[in-house]
């Protein structure tokens, strides 16, 4: 996230010529924009709409669908389904409980799969019924080019999203307190967790 911010950052220091005109940045990615938070006016894109793999910022939705069930302080138990999940991970064990808040976290801080299949079964029910979610927010906030199929990211046919409607999901994830509190943090000292950065205690 801090990434990100850094990007916006960069690209809103563009200096103005010598004639008065702003130069228009450089972006070496395929697929760009730049939104003002407050308006959500667009100041700058780059093919915003074409449908692309979105891979871990995926977690950005399922981050917030989260934040706002009111369920944060409830405790769930991984998985088999959880623990065998490939990719980056918090590195749970079946049965280890934990809170919803503390998967957030490690979903959010060290990118954790497993950490996004366990909160989408507690919420969900099911990690297809919390992807029904995750496509209902998304059907909620205008994201027309986006489909989830999966909480994590991990590379599955349509699930696909563009940088226009990330950006519309990532603005309004910003003006939840809990959310961009959680994404602003580098590391956190947690119980019953173990990732770089946080320390397993078992207690």
């Amino acid at each position: 996230m801090r990434t990100l911010m850094l990007v916006i950052i960069i690209l809103l220091s563009t200096v103005t010529t010598a004639f008065g005109q702003t130069p228009q940045p450089t972006v070496s990615a395929q697929n760009a924009i730049l939104i003002e938070q407050s308006t959500g006016r667009v100041l700058f894109e780059k093919n915003a709409h074409d449908q692309r793999p979105i891979a871990s910022i995926t977690k950005i939705m399922t981050a917030i669908i989260a934040v706002e069930s009111g369920m944060m302080d409830d405790m769930t138990a991984a998985s088999r389904r959880a623990i065998y999940t490939e990719g980056s991970s918090i590195y749970l064990e079946q049965g280890e409980k934990m809170s919803i808040k503390d998967l957030v976290y490690g979903l959010m801080l060290r990118s954790g799969n497993d950490a996004a299949v366990a909160i989408s079964e507690h919420i969900g029910g099911s990690v297809e019924g919390f992807v029904y979610l995750m496509n209902e927010k998304a059907k909620w906030l205008g994201m027309e080019n986006t489909s989830f199929k999966n909480p994590h990211g991990l590379h599955e046919e349509n699930h696909y999203s563009s940088a226009y409607d990330m950006a519309i999901l990532m603005r309004y994830a910003m003006d939840n307190d809990v959310f961009r509190e959680i994404s602003g943090w580098k590391c956190i000292k947690q119980k019953n967790v173990h990732m770089r950065g946080v320390t397993r205690t078992s207690y």
